[in-house]
């Protein structure tokens, strides 16, 4: 399996359990792993045979704007769902992390895995 990979993404969004974090949007940072097949992309050289990441950040930033995660958890869910379901990925690995919410943690998160790893 190949692997297309998005490092340190920053997306601002609602998340959080807290009024504040309900009424203010903050910033998450995300990395992706994807795993999937660029043989056809590397024999085509065309952007259809593979996972335009251009788009997959395009759509999570949309996507992102418009909701609220109580967790970085369900934050991470989501995104690994999107992947699967919409960009035909075989594999996802998602981070996602808080920035600065805690004194002297530059930042705070969760990684997950989903789909089947060859």
């Amino acid at each position: 399996m190949d692997i297309i990979f998005i490092d340190d993404l920053r997306i601002s969004t609602l998340i959080g359990i807290y009024p504040r974090e309900r009424s203010m949007a903050q910033n998450v940072e995300i990395s992706l792993q994807i795993g999937t097949s660029t043989v056809g992309a590397g024999a085509t050289d065309n952007i259809h045979d593979t996972i335009d990441y251009a788009m997959v950040v395009g759509r999570l930033r949309n996507d992102l704007a418009s909701q609220h995660f109580n967790l970085l958890e369900k934050l991470a869910e989501h995104i690994a769902n999107v992947l699967l379901k919409e960009f035909g990925a075989r594999w996802i690995r998602v981070s996602v992390a808080k920035l600065g919410m805690l004194p002297g943690v530059r930042r705070a998160g969760v990684i997950i895995e989903r789909g089947e790893r060859d």
